[in-house]
């Protein structure tokens, strides 16, 4: 567990500076620190208000009822960012990449940082917040309406897609696009099957998307 830690804290938001070997790059800096700082800070205070859930999330695998096509999602949902930062890396080592405006690399890092505002906002809200599609029954699972949930029905997705989004801005990458693409993909698909897998299995979520309507996006879908 520690060692997973430790590459939750420090090797992965270093990624694209050790593989690039450039240490002056303070855009890599910003996006370690708020990768670093928003995974601590949002497990210690949904831990302080809901206990019980890091838990949840430490042990998802071992859950039997999680959904067949979320093995297979989560998975991808769970590394995508991390094959973004190597991409970014790779690109700024071989040359690959494009130049971008100062102004575009700063919007590139405020979208990470509302991404993870955003994901960590979800989580600390949601007492169900789990690593996999399931209806924890076991822990009373009901639905969640409040904080970010009144405007998405599905935010902590939403938060990621900023986040992948503004990535490759921010480390100055068009390569870098590539898996993230692949990566919203991969996310707006898992919303779509969650959201009906909530619908037919959890009490009170059709009421509930009665209310809000969308899914991810804010007046779109």
């Amino acid at each position: 567990m520690m060692t997973i830690l430790l590459l939750v804290l420090a090797a992965i938001p270093l990624l694209p500076m050790l593989i690039a070997e450039r240490w002056d790059w303070w855009q890599a800096w910003v996006v370690a620190a708020v990768f670093s700082l928003g995974f601590v800070i949002s497990r210690v205070l949904a831990d302080r208000r809901n206990p019980g859930i890091l838990y949840e999330r430490r042990n998802y695998l071992r859950h039997e009822d999680t959904q067949r096509w979320d093995t297979v999602l989560s998975p991808l949902t769970a590394f995508g960012p991390i094959v973004i930062l190597v991409v970014a890396g790779f690109d700024a080592r071989l040359g690959w990449r494009g130049d971008f405006s100062l102004a575009v690399e700063v919007g590139g890092l405020a979208l990470v940082l509302g991404g993870y505002v955003l994901g960590s906002w979800a989580l600390v809200e949601n007492a169900w917040f789990s690593g996999t599609v399931r209806v924890q029954e076991e822990r009373g699972h009901a639905v969640v309406g409040t904080g970010p949930y009144r405007a998405v029905r599905h935010p902590g997705y939403l938060g990621s897609l900023m986040a992948a989004v503004g990535l490759p801005l921010a480390l100055g990458s068009v390569w870098a696009f590539v898996p993230a693409v692949a990566y919203g993909a991969v996310v707006v698909a898992r919303t779509a099957l969650e959201d009906r897998f909530l619908h037919a299995n959890l009490a009170g979520y059709v009421e509930y998307a009665g209310r809000v309507r969308r899914r991810l996006l804010p007046g779109i879908w």
